[in-house]
């Protein structure tokens, strides 16, 4: 069909078969990448994410056998806190900020893991295994839309966590005058196992706030440089999740 409209003219006064061959072109080309459309996707953020791992890993992994004192873990956390507060309220992100977080959290957690491995044999294991499992849990509630970030579930789970923390700075005040250490206050029973319970509940549910937000990243088309603070976000969340279940289960065993 032919068209009197000089503007639609070069459109619509194509042959039939020309414009049949375009459509089925542009419907067998490969999905735009980040590469091309310049946004975010959810490859990117599962490809940086592994890639902070690795690093965190690997500096650990370093950390650990060169059995180093907890002045790396103090350096490892202050630095890492530091350049958190950087990248956290940075309006432009810098993707060697977020690596060298990495770096720093891996210096820390390969340290302390060790530290705590050599007062409980195999727990790093046995945390390593609880927080994949947690992760993973929690991916696939989201997934299904067992867990979502509501408005209301929001302000719940920042609310929880603005208490733990008060509690949580509470009990570490009490710690340096021994107050409650009579009482159970860090055994089973005590104070200290419901604020590691708290911790790891809460970690839990800040995954999804995570999720969440790259999600909505993606779906906005943020620019594809964003999936540094994504990943950044995750693991955040991810290493306090680990940090609580570490925690936890040090209380446990403890106290058998």
């Amino acid at each position: 069909m032919k068209s009197s409209n000089p503007v639609l003219g070069k459109a619509f006064n194509q042959p039939t078969t020309m414009r049949v061959d375009q459509l089925e072109q542009s419907y067998n080309a490969p999905a735009a990448s980040s590469m091309r459309t310049g946004r975010m996707t959810i490859e990117d953020v599962v490809a940086k994410t592994g890639f902070l791992f690795t690093i965190l890993v690997v500096v650990g992994a370093l950390a650990w056998s060169a059995n180093l004192g907890m002045g790396a873990v103090l350096i490892g956390f202050l630095g890492g806190f530091v350049l958190a507060m950087v990248i956290s309220f940075s309006k432009n992100i810098k993707p060697g900020l977020v690596v060298a977080y990495a770096g720093l959290e891996g210096l820390a957690l390969g340290t302390l893991s060790s530290y705590y491995e050599s007062f409980y044999p195999g727990i790093v294991s046995q945390a390593v295994i609880g927080t994949v499992a947690a992760f993973a849990g929690v991916l696939v509630m989201y997934r299904n839309g067992t867990l979502r970030a509501t408005p209301q579930f929001t302000r719940a789970v920042i609310g929880a966590a603005i208490g733990y923390f008060i509690l949580g700075l509470v009990s570490l005040i009490a710690s340096f005058f021994g107050v409650g250490q009579g009482y159970g206050f860090y055994g089973v029973s005590g104070l200290g196992l419901l604020l590691a319970v708290a911790g790891v509940g809460l970690a839990s549910l800040f995954l999804v706030l995570d999720f969440d937000q790259i999600e909505k990243g993606v779906a906005a088309g943020v620019p594809e440089k964003e999936s540094w603070r994504a990943s950044f976000g995750l693991m955040v969340t991810v290493v306090w999740l680990y940090l609580e279940v570490l925690r936890l289960i040090s209380i446990l065993r403890n106290d058998r």
